[in-house]
């Protein structure tokens, strides 16, 4: 969603400007789902086990943060229509501040923080993106800057 209405033909760099923000749809986060991811991906106690999860620096069951990043991942790609041409990342930062939690209602709002117009390729730019993945009471439990690659609008 771009600012409350989802953008019909996705965007371009040229319709991207410093500080402008981007909202998700929201997601809930089932226990099933942190175990199941857990169980495929990150097999740990915290991520599985009610009950070893409670004497864990976690202190109850959390997903794990590649579990976070997958959500935030599938709430940016929405509807498929964010960036023209798809979400296609080059590298980034990421930081997970406080757990993802069963029955979490997660939510991404992205802020355009840099860009990069290609001095090489002139169909093409790069653009910082700041997510902040939140949960239902606003806390941050994703944070992640992300550089991608966006196409510039057709002559």
């Amino acid at each position: 969603m771009v600012n409350g209405k989802i953008a019909e033909e996705g965007l371009y760099l040229e319709d991207l400007s410093l500080g402008r923000k981007l909202l998700s749809e929201s997601y809930v986060v089932s226990e099933e789902e942190i175990k199941e991811f857990a169980g495929k991906y990150d097999p740990q106690d915290f991520h599985l086990d009610d009950s070893l999860a409670k004497d864990s620096l976690f202190g109850g069951l959390a997903a794990s943060g590649w579990h976070t990043a997958s959500i935030t991942m599938r709430l940016l790609v929405g509807n498929g229509k964010l960036i023209k041409g798809g979400i296609v990342g080059m590298g980034g930062e990421i930081s997970w501040p406080r757990p993802t939690r069963p029955g979490d209602t997660l939510q991404v709002e992205s802020e355009v923080i840099e860009i990069i117009p290609s001095g090489a390729r002139s169909d093409q730019g790069i653009v910082k993106l700041r997510s902040k993945t939140r949960n239902q009471n606003g806390k941050v439990v994703q944070l992640f800057i992300a550089k991608l690659y966006v196409p510039r609008r057709p002559a």
